[in-house]
C-alpha cells in the first residue's frame, strides 16, 4: 500500500468557480486582518505552540510568514488587507530577536530560512528595505553556510534561496557571491550516494529535508543538468511503485511505513507531493505522473492533517500544478482547482468547529489561499521555495 485511505476524505462535488475562490480567499485575508493583535500577533493553533509558544514569529508558521503571505495576495491583486504590514514585519522582527522562536530545537541555527531569524529579516527587508537589515541578514547568511544540516528549512539550501532573492531585489553583487559560497559548502557536504545528511540516520529526499529541495536551491543558482540527473536517478532508486503509481519515504534510510508510528505519510513534507514540487522539471516523466495519479486518487486530506501547504490538501494539489506545469496537459490544472475548492471548504469548515482559523503560512489558512490563488493565476511556483 502506498497511501492510508483513512488519512483522506472523498472530495468535494462543488465545481471550480472563479467568484466562489475569490470570496474565499477575501474572506480568508478578513479573518487574518482582524485576529491580529499588535502586541501577541496571531493567536497560536495548538499545532504550532507545540513547536513555538507564543507570540509566533519564524517563516514556517509564524507572523513573518502571515506577512509574506498577505503581502504576495495584495502585490498579485487577489486581496486587500487592512493592515499595516510594514509595521508587523519589523514587529515580528524586533520578537524574533528579542526571544528566537525554535531555539530548542536541535537544528536550530538562526541562520534557519524557515525558522529562523533570517526568514522574519527577509520579510522586513523585502516591505522596509534598508541598509541595516540588509547586513544582518547578509551575515546571516554567511554563517550558515557552515550549518551541518543541509536542507532547506533549516540549512545552506534555504539561505541560497535567501539570497538570490536578496540580489533579485538590491542587484548587489556581494549576495550572489554569498550564494556561491554556501553553494560551494553544501556540494562539499554532499554524499557519494547523491544525498545529503540532516541527522545522522536521515538522509533526506524531499523538498523540505533532502536532495530534492537541495538540488532546487543549486540549480537555481547555477543550472547544472549532471547534478539534476544524478538526483533524478536517487529519486527513481528510491521510489515504492505500485503499477502506475509512486510514493516515496521521508530519506534513504527508512521504509514507506515509517517504523515509529506504523504510518505513511503522503504530502509536502514527505512523500510523493514534495518530491514533485521540488524536481518537478527533471524527474523522469513518467515516475512524475505515477505519483501525481497517486495524489489524485487518494483525494484531499482528512481534518487531522486538514488543508495546509505543509501536510495537507493545498501542498498535495501544488503537485498536481506541477503536473500541469511538466505536461501541458490541462486534466492536471482542472484536478487541482477541484483541490482548491475542497480546500478553501475544508478551511471554513476547520475555523467554525475550532471557533477561529489557523494563522500561520505553512500550516494555516493563508497558505492555502495562496493555493488558491495560484490556481486562479495558473501558477505552479511553490510559495517560499519557488517564490521568495
Amino acid at each position: 500500500m502506498l497511501y492510508e485511505p483513512e488519512q483522506f476524505e472523498p472530495l468535494t462535488d462543488e465545481p471550480w468557480a472563479e467568484a466562489r475562490v475569490r470570496d474565499g480567499i477575501a474572506a480568508i485575508v478578513a479573518d487574518t486582518d482582524a485576529a491580529h493583535d499588535d502586541a501577541t500577533l496571531w493567536p497560536a493553533d495548538r499545532w504550532d505552540e507545540y513547536r513555538e509558544g507564543e507570540p509566533l514569529k519564524a517563516l514556517h508558521s509564524g507572523a513573518s510568514g502571515v506577512v509574506w503571505a498577505l503581502d504576495t495576495l495584495r502585490r498579485g491583486g487577489h486581496a486587500e488587507t487592512t493592515l499595516d504590514l510594514e509595521a508587523i514585519a519589523l514587529r515580528s522582527l524586533e520578537l524574533e530577536q528579542a526571544e528566537p522562536t525554535a531555539r530548542d530545537d536541535e537544528h536550530w541555527t538562526p541562520g534557519s530560512l524557515l525558522d529562523g531569524e533570517t526568514g522574519p529579516l527577509l520579510v522586513a527587508f523585502r516591505l522596509v528595505p534598508g541598509a541595516a537589515l540588509a547586513d544582518e541578514l547578509h551575515a546571516l547568511v554567511r554563517e550558515n553556510a557552515a550549518n551541518p544540516t543541509d536542507d532547506i528549512s533549516w540549512g545552506a539550501p534555504g539561505t541560497i534561496l535567501a539570497s538570490l532573492a536578496m540580489h533579485e531585489w538590491t542587484g548587489e553583487t556581494r549576495w550572489l557571491d554569498a550564494a556561491r559560497e554556501s553553494a560551494a559548502a553544501l556540494r562539499s557536504r554532499r554524499g557519494d550516494d547523491g544525498v545529503w545528511r540532516q541527522d545522522d540516520d536521515y538522509h533526506g529526499l524531499g523538498t523540505l529535508h533532502g536532495a530534492a529541495g537541495n538540488t532546487l536551491a543549486l540549480v537555481r543558482l547555477d543550472p547544472d543538468e549532471q547534478l539534476a540527473a544524478e538526483t533524478a536517478a536517487v529519486l527513481t532508486r528510491y521510489a515504492v511503485r505500485e503499477g502506475a503509481l509512486a510514493n516515496w519515504p521521508g530519506s534513504i534510510e527508512r521504509p514507506l511505513v515509517r517504523p515509529r508510528d506504523g504510518r505513511i505519510c503522503l504530502q509536502w513534507c514527505t512523500g510523493a507531493p514534495g518530491i514533485l514540487t521540488g524536481s518537478w522539471e527533471y524527474l523522469d516523466e513518467e515516475l512524475l505522473l505515477a505519483g501525481a495519479e497517486l495524489i489524485w486518487q487518494a483525494g484531499p486530506h482528512g481534518e487531522e492533517k486538514g488543508h495546509s501547504l505543509c501536510h495537507g490538501t493545498a501542498g498535495n494539489g501544488f503537485a498536481l500544478l506541477k503536473a500541469f506545469a511538466r505536461t501541458g496537459d490541462e486534466a492536471w490544472l482542472e484536478r487541482a482547482r477541484r483541490f482548491a475548492v475542497h480546500a478553501l471548504g475544508q478551511a471554513d469548515r476547520m475555523a467554525e468547529a475550532n471557533g477561529r482559523r489557523r494563522h500561520s503560512l505553512f500550516t494555516g489558512d493563508i497558505g492555502t489561499a495562496l493555493f488558491a490563488a495560484a490556481c486562479l493565476d495558473t501558477e505552479s511556483r511553490f510559495p517560499i521555495v519557488d517564490v521568495l
